[in-house]
């Protein structure tokens, strides 16, 4: 990240046009010593000069400062892996002082508020209580409400929207969910077809399977995330949970997703042992679980988003069209920790406690935690 930094800016453009210290010195009227002191950082010039030193040098103010009030996709995605990573290393709230620091230095950049805010959504439960936890997602949602009010990009401001009502949720605020998104979701018309065909047509058959490929792939991921909504609401349904579920595995194994999209078929086997302990199938729940295990120490690692057999052109995609371009928005080590504390810290769990087989898939995943967890 760039800071403000007259001195080198100064010197610079003075040695760039071949001015030397006491013409710039005549020219505003101050001693060279004064000039010197400014290249060299010892003291600033007088913020009245600063019109006039831009306007010798033909730069603008903020050029002259060296300040940049936006940060590009590349340090944002860098920003973001070294943030996540102090997350998992450092005090949490010595990582939250930081990140407030940055937001405050490039409080007009878009998209890097909306990645800190992903990154307070993220990483909140390390703040312990859940006070502070609801803290931190009031103010994870302060920016995604700024980011809404304030981007000029469409797609952002959607994004915005969607973890906004994501914090609201997690506030235990439904009516305000309601409130925020009813009319808001229009009929959906995808825009991949249309744009694979223009390429198509205009000969860039490649950048055609791309974009298809891209959509697929999004798709899929979205639409087993709508069935594990959807299965939570068949708690009275036998029959439409069961197809359900079967229809969730059945794009799971279609898809590949053990290989394609380890994480997400992680969630999916836990949200399904969930389910099944709230319908009092325990030996179910426990062959969910068991699933979860052999996939959790498996060899998945490191978790990154990335193409396959099939989709062979995803990887330069997601580098080109993502913000943290093949990385997931949680550093792996906490990830790998969290893997085991769900089972242990999840409530609806601990009936089985005592249980042979959840002790087992414990005492795997403690005993992979110094290897692949």
């Amino acid at each position: 990240m760039k800071e403000i930094n007259i001195g080198r800016i100064l010197l610079e453009n003075r040695r760039r046009r071949n001015i030397t210290q006491d013409e710039l010195a005549a020219h505003m009227g101050v001693s060279k010593a004064c000039v010197s002191k400014w290249e060299t950082g010892t003291t600033y010039p007088d913020i009245t000069l600063l019109p006039r030193l831009a306007a010798f040098f033909n730069i603008s103010i903020d050029e002259l400062m060296g300040y940049e009030p936006q940060m590009t996709v590349t340090e944002i995605r860098r920003l973001y892996q070294q943030l996540s990573c102090d997350f998992s290393q450092k005090p949490f709230e010595q990582v939250m002082t930081h990140c407030r620091e940055i937001t405050k230095k490039y409080f007009s950049c878009m998209p890097l508020l909306f990645q800190i805010g992903a990154l307070y959504v993220n990483h909140c439960a390390l703040a312990g209580t859940s006070e502070k936890i609801s803290v931190i997602m009031e103010e994870a949602m302060g920016l995604f409400q700024r980011i809404k009010e304030e981007s000029n990009d469409t797609s952002l401001k959607e994004q915005a929207l969607n973890m906004e009502a994501f914090c609201l949720l997690r506030l235990g605020q439904g009516e305000e969910v309601i409130r925020l998104l009813t009319n808001s979701i229009p009929l959906k018309m995808a825009s991949e077809p249309l744009l694979a065909a223009a390429f198509q047509m205009t000969g860039s058959t490649q950048k055609a399977m791309q974009i298809l490929q891209a959509g697929i792939y999004q798709n899929v991921l979205e639409l087993v995330n709508f069935l594990l909504s959807y299965l939570k609401l068949c708690s009275n349904d036998d029959s439409a949970f069961e197809e359900t579920y079967r229809r969730i595995l059945s794009i799971a194994d279609s898809f590949h997703l053990e290989t394609l999209h380890p994480a997400i078929l992680l969630t999916t086997y836990f949200s399904l042992a969930q389910e099944y302990m709230l319908h009092e199938k325990e030996e179910e729940a426990l062959d969910m679980l068991e699933k979860y295990c052999r996939l959790a120490v498996s060899d998945i690692y490191p978790l990154k988003l990335h193409g396959d057999a099939y989709f062979t052109l995803l990887d330069d995609w997601l580098k080109e069209n993502l913000t943290l371009g093949s990385h997931l928005p949680r550093e792996e080590t906490f990830v790998r920790k969290e893997i085991i504390s769900a089972l242990t810290d999840t409530q609806i769990f601990a009936g089985l406690s005592e249980h042979v087989k959840f002790q087992e898939i414990i005492r795997r995943l403690k005993r992979e935690a110094g290897t692949r967890l």
